[in-house]
């Protein structure tokens, strides 16, 4: 079991209070919606990142052109 999954309702409340007397009543509104849109943010950053990861390395295979002789550039001898 995880430490903090142990937090009665004791504790909570204490946690609670004291990020209240912190920050105030006005400030954890905008608190929470800062920290919402950040976690909302790095989800989308990860998914995205997943979703780019696969086709952007068979695109950088496709798009290099094969090395040598035979790649259709003139030669100037």
């Amino acid at each position: 079991m995880l430490p903090f999954a142990v937090l009665g309702t004791t504790e909570i409340l204490l946690i609670v209070f004291a990020i209240l007397l912190l920050f105030g009543a006005r400030k954890l509104p905008e608190l929470a919606r800062g920290l919402g849109s950040s976690v909302n943010e790095f989800k989308k950053g990860m998914s995205e990142g997943a979703k780019d990861d696969k086709p952007a390395s068979t695109e950088a295979r496709s798009a290099t052109p094969p090395a040598g002789p035979g790649n259709g550039k003139p030669h100037n001898n």
